[in-house]
């Protein structure tokens, strides 16, 4: 069975070869909302959040030291990593004033073992003064990443799954936060409604283009609670199957130059929320079903990347 790292320049890898050991987030919820569910921007948010799909045991509200002490001996016995970086992952982790802000993240770095901060937020969500908390953290030393959510590069798909925001957003608050040496990871979900795989190749290539650090993808499962569950039901919305998610990750991990960590290639819901498709809730099979699938082409990241490149050079 072939390893994802043979293939992939994962943050893991990444995180090892940089501070010489393990180094594992910890996710937490801190009690955010979202401009999209608070009426402010819409109501409901999108049509596919329910938020526990993505953060198992959200608006469980426990306070942030016991969650990192719950996750810290279950990581650490899991993975062997004891530093951590704190994942600020539920809703949207910069809606709030600064000074509210840097009370959460100050916290969370004193937290034993934890050396850095990641940041789960929205494109439209990253005014100025955050992100020059986000760069003064990184001046003293820390590992820090704005983890924006973007998910497709089409704004008719955006307005489509409820986003309330644009493509426009995603290219301003990411060039804003690299100018800063904010390191940037976009989040990009494949299938979702009115998509196929082109859309997924060219919402990559879109990223590519105004420059990113990381990326995260995902499938979209249908879940309890949504919208999206709705449509599932009366037909509307009709999941990938495995098969073809492993296929197009594969086709866009092998677009990606190897600079570009790959912080996640796969996303699971729990059981008892997951409504469609089933192979969602099987993170492994998917992990090693794409790990084969670069294997069976012997191929890995960036193998197509610097192809494409040439190709749209020769054509300019």
């Amino acid at each position: 069975m072939s390893v994802l790292t043979d293939h992939i320049h994962t943050f893991g890898r990444a995180m090892l070869e940089r501070h010489g050991e393990r180094v594992h987030k910890i996710a937490l919820d801190a009690g955010f909302t979202c401009p999209n569910r608070d009426g402010s921007k819409g109501i409901g948010g999108c049509t596919f959040c329910n938020n526990k799909s993505f953060a198992p045991g959200a608006r469980d509200q426990v306070p942030l030291a016991d969650q990192f002490e719950r996750a810290r001996g279950r990581i650490a016995k899991g993975t062997g990593a004891r530093r951590f970086i704190a994942y600020f992952q539920a809703y949207t982790n910069t809606y709030a004033h600064v000074d509210e802000l840097r009370a959460l993240y100050d916290a969370a770095l004193e937290a034993p073992d934890v050396m850095g901060l990641s940041i789960g937020t929205r494109p439209d969500c990253v005014p100025s003064p955050v992100l020059d908390l986000l760069a003064e953290y990184r001046e003293r030393g820390h590992e820090v990443w704005l983890e924006l959510g973007l998910q497709s590069a089409f704004d008719t798909t955006l307005a489509r799954v409820n986003r309330g925001h644009g493509f426009a957003e995603y290219e301003i608050a990411t060039q804003a936060a690299r100018a800063r040496g904010i390191p940037v990871c976009c989040h990009l979900i494949v299938g979702l409604p009115g998509e196929d795989e082109s859309h997924s190749h060219a919402s990559l290539d879109r990223v590519l283009e105004v420059g990113v650090d990381g990326l995260k993808l995902h499938p979209l499962h249908v879940v309890k609670h949504t919208k999206l569950a709705i449509e599932w039901k009366r037909g509307e919305y009709v999941p990938l199957t495995e098969a073809d998610y492993v296929r197009i990750a594969a086709d866009l991990i092998e677009r990606t130059p190897w600079q570009v960590l790959y912080h996640r290639v796969t996303g699971t819901a729990s059981p008892d929320i997951l409504l469609a498709p089933a192979w969602c809730a099987k993170k492994w099979d998917i992990l090693n079903g794409i790990a084969n699938e670069l294997a069976r082409r012997d191929s890995r990241q960036s193998a197509r990347a610097v192809h494409i490149w040439k190709e749209e050079l020769h054509a300019a």
